[in-house]
């Protein structure tokens, strides 16, 4: 027999992978459009159009972190994508990620041996001041308690313009006959679109246990005052006119001030 408990979990489950789809496909939708237009009038706006389907900017090119004035994607990558940052980081080494914002810090340790690919991002995507006033756009406090970052749009459909692979997918266990696993209060990991290897820019803080697929990379650990921090965030419950009254904007606006990476 089902608990309410875990029927209302397996529900909130279920919502957060139908958000991630429907946001996947609505970009594949504006990438077919954004292609048809660029066919038929044969000026060079794929590179805008293209880049802004696949999470970059709209015409902020001063916040793209890999063009100086152009969000044009590499001929070495898709029509719509740029290739994810050179790997700059020390594979061997621990990262601190400190994540300043108004409601207080939140330091988050990583691992770039477990997880080379997110820490580089990270570190190249802070290193280019991308997380700087931004806000965290998504708290959820039923089912599965989050609070959700790292979008420059502030949407849930932004991102660098580029993705990187999933890592760390093991990291918390094998899943159970409900196909999920427990990330833990403190543990940070990558959104993505609700499909492999498309992790961007956004992340989200478990500030309680929460059970989800083990789809979404897990990177880091907050400590513990940044926990506290986040779990007052979400004390204060999501602003009026969210997704649900468990789903939406933080009633208590998060805005990120400055993210720096630095090796340990």
């Amino acid at each position: 027999m089902v608990s309410k408990d875990q029927r209302q979990r397996q529900l909130a489950r279920e919502k957060f992978l139908r958000q991630q789809q429907r946001r996947e496909a609505a970009r594949r939708k504006a990438r077919t459009r954004n292609t048809v237009i660029a066919s038929v009038l044969a000026v060079a706006v794929l590179g805008t159009g293209g880049a802004y389907a696949a999470g970059a900017f709209k015409s902020d090119d001063k916040k793209d972190p890999s063009a100086g004035s152009s969000a044009s994607p590499s001929p070495s990558a898709s029509s719509t994508e740029k290739p994810e940052p050179k790997m700059a980081v020390d594979k061997k080494a621990t990262y601190t990620m400190t994540m300043k914002t108004n409601q207080g810090t939140v330091a988050i340790a990583m691992d770039a041996a477990k997880t080379p690919h997110t820490v580089n991002s990270f570190k190249y995507l802070a290193d280019k001041k991308f997380f700087d006033g931004t806000k965290c756009h998504r708290l959820t406090t039923g089912g599965i308690y989050v609070l959700q970052c790292g979008d420059p749009e502030g949407t849930g459909a932004g991102g660098p313009g580029y993705t990187i692979p999933d890592e760390n997918l093991n990291g918390l266990g094998k899943a159970g006959k409900d196909g999920s696993v427990t990330y833990p209060a403190g543990t940070v990991a990558m959104a993505n679109t609700g499909q492999p290897h498309t992790g961007g820019s956004q992340f989200f803080l478990v500030y309680k246990d929460s059970k989800l697929p083990p789809s979404y990379t897990p990177f880091g650990k907050m400590d513990a005052a940044g926990l506290k921090a986040v779990q007052a965030v979400a004390k204060n419950g999501v602003a009026a006119g969210g997704q649900s009254a468990t789903d939406g904007a933080p009633k208590k606006t998060v805005k990120v001030q400055t993210v720096t990476v630095k090796k340990d």
